[in-house]
């Protein structure tokens, strides 16, 4: 729901009410991650999908449904050739699960009230998650709690414990700009009957730090930021690090290392930073990557060849660098792409990035591996930073 942020906080300041079916579950094969959501309003219109397309007839009918019936939340569920998906299968072989829910900003109750500044928050960019029953007892089905960091929560899942487990798993999961599920078992004794929560968060965009004015950065600043995050080109000579040459990020005139330990200090980096290191000198090298290999940031890449990879690990050993950290180093960086231009190479490093965050393995999808990945658990999630 809050991916639809900007277009959901016009309705709900219009008091326009509307259902949202949002992806609380996937198995194999599935177009879209938990999160994702299709909204149908009470004027008809219809934002977002579910699906990519084979069932999203299926449950905007189901949303047109709650709004002229019975408001309470349900589930649905979809799978491929499932008899229990009211007719409708993924034709990619997966199986979805949604929580159907009806919001009525102008009669709803307090739940509601909270949901017009967590969507505004999410659509200027502040940090807010939604934690939500999805699965569990009917009468704390659809509930919602809100977390923002160092406020206190808005809104409550129907007990007092299980607000506070859910405030902490929900602010685990916006530290590291993660959507997903968690599970409250009676094992835990956080409830009497298991629930699983699902945690929409929505983040600052993450950072990806380029060191080294040349033409490879600014080909990268360009993929980084179509790619979402907030990019930072840093080169210490200020004759080649001018906005000039890098329209498409923030320039910083600085010594790299001094500039990224400066911004680690004020809070600045998390568990989603990239740091591309793309110098060529160990006067920059070395101390920069000393710094960034010690940080829980997500990824540290560094260009040159296999033989310049070879002394620079030297380096850092003789720098007191363990085996765990150095094994952090993706070096040479990037994909084998056979990239030539600097265009191509940011491609292979971007590619790489993108791999990287996702588990993917940079092979040809022709090879037989998964076209679409499922999110790692929440407690997967490192969340060291």
């Amino acid at each position: 729901m809050l991916e639809l942020a900007p277009e959901l906080l016009g309705r709900v300041r219009r008091g326009t009410p509307f259902v949202t079916a949002t992806v609380t579950g996937v198995a194999g094969s599935a177009p879209r991650q938990p999160g994702s959501s299709l909204v149908v309003d009470a004027d008809g219109a219809v934002l977002g999908n579910v699906s990519g397309g084979c069932v999203d007839a299926a449950v905007h009918e189901a949303c047109q449904e709650m709004l002229a019936g019975d408001h309470a939340p349900q589930t649905l569920r979809f799978g491929y050739s499932d008899a229990d998906a009211i007719g409708v299968g993924l034709t990619c072989g997966g199986t979805i699960e949604l929580l159907l829910r009806h919001h009525d900003p102008a009669a709803g109750p307090a739940a509601e009230r909270e949901l017009g500044p967590a969507l505004a928050d999410a659509a200027d960019g502040r940090a807010v998650a939604v934690a939500t029953v999805v699965h569990g007892p009917d009468a704390h089905l659809g509930r919602t709690i809100v977390v923002r960091p160092g406020r206190p929560p808005q809104g409550s899942l129907g007990d007092e414990l299980l607000d506070r487990v859910a405030e902490a798993r929900a602010a685990d999961l916006l530290h590291a700009g993660q959507t997903g599920t968690v599970e409250v078992g009676v094992a835990d004794s956080y409830c009497r009957e298991p629930m699983t929560l699902l945690v929409e968060s929505s983040a600052p965009p993450p950072r990806m730090l380029v060191f080294g004015a040349i033409d490879h950065a600014a080909a990268l600043a360009r993929l980084g930021t179509f790619l979402g995050y907030r990019t930072t080109v840093c080169d210490a000579r200020a004759t080649f690090a001018t906005p000039e040459r890098f329209p498409d990020a923030e320039v910083v005139v600085d010594w790299p290392h001094r500039y990224l330990q400066a911004q680690a200090d004020a809070g600045l980096l998390d568990a989603r930073t990239v740091v591309c290191v793309l110098t060529h000198d160990p006067r920059f090298d070395l101390p920069l990557l000393t710094a960034a290999l010690r940080m829980p940031v997500a990824y540290v890449g560094a260009m040159g060849s296999h033989r310049t990879h070879e002394e620079r690990l030297a380096r850092l050993r003789d720098a007191g660098l363990t085996s765990g950290e150095l094994d952090r180093l993706h070096s040479p960086i990037g994909l084998d792409l056979g990239a030539r231009t600097p265009h191509e190479t940011a491609l292979s490093i971007a590619a790489e990035i993108v791999a990287h965050r996702h588990g993917g393995t940079g092979a040809p999808l022709s090879t037989g591996v998964p076209i679409h990945r499922s999110a790692p658990p929440a407690g997967a999630l490192a969340l060291s930073s």
